[in-house]
């Protein structure tokens, strides 16, 4: 029996919401648009394009997370919040995030992954225009509740997608550019924001998603999901499109046709199962990674750093952020290079380790400065000392704990649950980011260096939960690490 013939049901049933083709199987009438359809045919569409184009959605997360950073102080002013009611308007986006993160799996599953992201789009983009327009803090949580349901969509679907079109030499790089994508979203709202009125920013808040609709037009669906799905032409249309023209894809072709035959062979997992290793282990693991990764703090950090570094006394708490934010896109950018090189699992000890020293600066500094007068010369000291240690704590986290574990995630889900399973890690890492981004304002106004030793002891753990259960996936391909499990 053919793949095509495994698959009819469910390919009546699930079908690409973006005509898979794009471009590259537009019919004679279609492309005289665009001159010679020949002369595409000829050219492979890069995956290094494709990812470019995606990166959008996550540029759109980070730019939803670091604009509460720079506005606190003005919307607080203008329509006359209190912190508490700030805070809930920082953490609803996390609200809808798990909203989305519970749909994005079964979303991404039924209409493709192309789909999921334009349906991710949309209500971003709403979300921003009810923010901008705001009267009243009911607005603001509305708008955010949209921004945040459309993120979390976002968050489970680019690493997914970039890791099922990668080859396997270049996936932990690819993957890494969905963390880079956050950081620069996450600093450009911080320079923006140094410029530009709250609402104006807010505006500026669309831009991301509505240039990745028209994007998403033009780059191929997932050849791993098409297979999934039963349309065998289609897959081997996109993944020839991916590697290019000129490369023989059959050894992949053929790999990718196992896998998807192995999967199909059980269409329903029963409860029971999951307590065999090739279920648990690896979802133990995607899960606990993404839980530790928002557990460390690093929202709370990034949300509220002005905050932090105003009561670290750091008079020019606003270009201190920004520091912070350039400073994460450069070292997340060192990751491109380092997944593949280094490894996942040492970068992600590293990284943790890291961490759990940086934090422990920042938090001695904080408890000798709440025993010290503020004229003193120690004091100036210590500020410094708590700058250098957020930075150092956000340098470590964007070395690893940043992109490791959406990479691990995506690479090491069976085929079988994994659109379950996904939106389960998702769901997982988004309630924790509520928790934190929630808790964090409130922790700080009880105690700077107890907030940040509790999330040093956080880092620690980690790093022993890496050592004992992660394993290395670097250079294998997605159908080799779902082997190891079994």
């Amino acid at each position: 029996m053919s793949l095509r013939e495994e698959n009819e049901e469910g390919r009546d049933l699930r079908k690409p919401l973006l005509h898979t083709g794009s471009w590259y199987r537009m019919n004679g009438r279609q492309s005289s648009v665009f001159g010679s359809t020949q002369a595409f045919r000829d050219t492979s569409i890069s995956v290094f394009a494709c990812v470019l184009i995606v990166a959008l959605g996550p540029i759109q997360f980070g730019f939803t997370a670091g604009y509460t950073s720079p506005t606190q102080s003005a919307i607080i002013t203008d329509l006359g919040l209190s912190v508490s009611e700030f805070s809930w308007f920082g953490s609803l986006s996390n609200v809808g995030a798990m909203v989305g993160a519970i749909a994005s799996g079964q979303i991404a599953d039924y209409i493709g992954r192309k789909g999921s992201l334009m349906i991710a789009s949309i209500p971003n983009i709403i979300g921003w225009l009810v923010i901008s327009f705001a009267k009243d803090s009911s607005f603001l949580y509305l708008g955010r509740l949209l921004e945040g349901f459309g993120v979390g969509i976002i968050s489970y679907t680019v690493p997914v997608y970039i890791a099922e079109i990668s080859p396997p030499n270049l996936r932990g790089g690819l993957v890494s550019v969905n963390q880079l994508s956050v950081t620069i979203g996450i600093m450009l709202a911080y320079l923006l924001g140094i410029f530009v009125q709250w609402r104006i920013l807010a505006i500026l808040g669309i831009l991301p998603c509505t240039l990745l609709i028209p994007g998403l037009f033009f780059i191929p669906e997932s050849p791993r999901w098409l297979a999934k799905m039963g349309m065998t032409e289609e897959f081997e249309t996109s993944l020839q499109v991916l590697r290019g023209f000129d490369t023989d894809i059959s050894v992949e072709v053929n790999e990718i046709k196992r896998a998807v035959a192995s999967s199909n062979r059980r269409t329903a997992i029963r409860f029971a199962e999951l307590r065999q290793r090739r279920y648990w282990l690896p979802l133990m693991i995607g899960i606990g990674l993404l839980i530790l990764q928002q557990l460390s703090g690093i929202n709370g950090v990034l949300f509220y750093s002005s905050t932090i570094f105003e009561s670290a006394g750091i008079s020019s708490s606003n270009v201190a952020t920004l520091g912070v934010g350039a400073v994460q896109v450069v070292a997340t950018s060192l990751t491109l290079w380092l997944a593949d090189k280094s490894g996942r699992r040492l970068l992600l000890i590293v990284s943790s380790t890291g961490m759990t020293f940086s934090l422990l600066v920042v938090a001695i500094s904080f408890y000798i400065k709440a025993s010290i007068s503020e004229t003193s010369s120690l004091h100036e000291i210590l500020s410094i000392l708590s700058l250098v240690g957020v930075v150092a704590m956000v340098i470590a986290f964007s070395l690893g704990m940043g992109a490791m574990p959406w990479i691990i995630m995506s690479e090491i889900l069976p085929l079988s649950i994994k659109s379950l399973a996904g939106s389960v890690a998702t769901l997982a890492n988004w309630f924790f980011s509520w928790l934190v981004t929630m808790t964090a304002n409130l922790l700080l106004d009880w105690s700077s260096g107890g907030t940040f030793t509790i999330y040093a002891v956080v880092c620690a753990l980690t790093a022993g939960f890496v050592t004992i259960w992660v394993p290395e996936t670097k250079g294998k391909t997605i159908e080799e690490i779902q082997l190891f499990f079994r």
